[in-house]
């Protein structure tokens, strides 16, 4: 956690958001078309536009060719017909963004450490190819995007665009799950892994240490989960319902509406220890539907779900 406070301590001055504040840095964004009713909720991480810079298509490298921590976390990308893809939490912590194409699908993979959102859109909308960039801003403490073709703003844990010509757009969620290195190439031994991207980062380090062990989220001034579920626990969320980790981590298997989710050893968490392959085990999660196949789903922290799904059903179990 020490490292997590000094690098607070070194952000700069942060900022609420309103139009005429950021109209000078955003001059091509229409701020007079939004959803957005509460500016108070958008703040400064302190990165300004790009400051986080996204990764675009991606240079990729075989999976035995790569050497990661066995338990390290990677998003798994797998559409049919194509060479499953893996993307390394350690580079999305960096970059939170990676506008890619798998087999002619445009796709954004997404990954928020501070509410431990990873989700991969569909960058197709209404017949056109969209390709994203990090604002530097938060909402509830979750990633606000930005389009570069309309400079719209989108809340990257619903998908949806919230400033801008695209306001109300939701993007296509792509069915994907966060897995360890280990499980991803064993099930996939001619599957590809991004090559590490030429940015000058620390790539495998966790700047955030000890953040999901914390009270109370970064940049959070909302209500905290109800139930007693505590802020940074992780849920499982699919639609508007989510499943506390604790649950599925204690069943191993959980079948209701209409969706089977399975738990199983072996992924560290990445926001645990410095170095991220050797972070406490969290497990991971798949999400099928009844005939089989893979759900669009997302492994975020509670108080992330209450914020953006304030009437969302919680699934408690008996």
């Amino acid at each position: 956690m020490k490292h997590f406070l000094t690098l607070l301590l070194l952000l700069p001055s942060l900022a609420f958001a309103s139009p005429p504040f950021w109209s000078s840095e955003w001059p091509d964004t229409d701020f007079s078309k939004t959803s957005v009713e509460n500016w108070v909720e958008i703040l400064s991480g302190g990165p300004g536009k790009d400051g986080i810079p996204a990764i675009d298509a991606p240079a990729f490298t075989k999976v035995s060719s790569k050497t990661l921590d066995a338990r390290e976390p990677v998003i798994t990308v797998a559409l049919e017909g194509q060479v499953p893809r893996a993307y390394p939490i350690r580079y999305l912590m960096w970059h939170e963004i990676v506008n890619d194409t798998v087999g002619g699908v445009p796709v954004s993979v997404t990954y928020c450490p501070l509410c431990n959102s990873g989700i991969v859109f569909n960058r197709r909308v209404e017949g056109r190819v969209l390709s994203f960039g990090v604002t530097g801003k938060l909402r509830n403490s979750d990633m606000v995007m930005y389009d570069r073709e309309t400079q719209s703003w989108w809340q990257q844990a619903t998908g949806t665009g919230i400033v801008g010509d695209l306001t109300g757009v939701k993007l296509e969620a792509i069915p994907a799950w966060m897995e360890s290195w280990a499980e991803f190439r064993a099930r996939h031994p001619d599957g590809l892994v991004i090559a590490e991207p030429k940015v000058n980062r620390p790539y495998g380090r966790n700047p955030y240490e000890r953040y999901d062990s914390s009270h109370r989220p970064f940049l959070y001034s909302g209500d905290p989960p109800p139930h007693g579920i505590p802020a940074l626990e992780r849920v499982v969320r699919v639609g508007d319902r989510a499943w506390p980790l604790t649950r599925l981590s204690s069943e191993e298997e959980v079948t209701e509406a209409g969706v089977t989710i399975s738990w199983r050893a072996g992924q560290a968490s990445a926001l645990d220890t410095r170095r991220i392959g050797k972070g406490r085990d969290v497990g991971t999660i798949r999400v099928k539907d009844a005939q089989g196949r893979d759900v669009a789903h997302d492994v975020m922290f509670a108080f992330a779900f209450h914020a953006f799904w304030p009437d969302g059903d919680w699934m408690l179990g008996p």
